[in-house]
């Protein structure tokens, strides 16, 4: 999967040492509180490491015209396998509703197409309506539900054939 993508909006790349502070910012509106600069350090390093292993990543999304950070999309292990791995992102809520989380879901699972890849998946909790959305105008379609510590988790998948 190419590192670097871009779309019409937006550029998806790597994570980098100036991402910290606003994904500890995005990170803080899920309610859990503020992670440390060096919990966020260690997640970046632990994507970087991944990346390296797997060939996939989760990316930075940053506006083209404003060069801001706002959040991240990608393929993950998550809860799934390298052969098929789970898309995920998270936008900040004050650019919700403007098509960026669609936008950027697109050029992820584009580029996944290209790695021969046969399936994705994705999950997501019940209350999350938006991303919901968002997966079924990329085709996605619910296979199961399943539980964690957290409660309910919808699991969709994706052919890529």
């Amino acid at each position: 999967m190419p590192l670097q993508l871009e779309t019409a909006r937006l550029m998806l790349r790597p994570w980098t040492e100036s991402d910290v502070d606003a994904h500890r910012a995005l990170v803080a509106e899920r309610g859990d509180g503020m992670p440390s600069i060096e919990h966020n350090r260690r997640m970046i390093e632990d994507q970087r490491a991944a990346s390296a292993l797997t060939g996939i990543a989760l990316l930075a999304v940053i506006r083209r015209d404003v060069g801001d950070f706002i959040g991240y999309c990608g393929l993950t292990l998550g809860r799934a396998s390298v052969d098929e791995p789970e898309i995920a992102y998270e936008l900040f809520r004050r650019v919700h509703g403007q098509g960026y989380a669609t936008e950027a879901a697109s050029a992820v699972l584009d580029a996944a197409i290209t790695t021969g890849r046969k399936r994705l998946w994705s999950t997501v909790r019940p209350s999350n309506a938006p991303s919901f959305r968002v997966l079924e105008k990329l085709g996605f379609e619910r296979d199961h539900v399943s539980a964690d510590d957290r409660g309910e988790l919808v699991w969709l998948t994706r052919s890529l054939s």
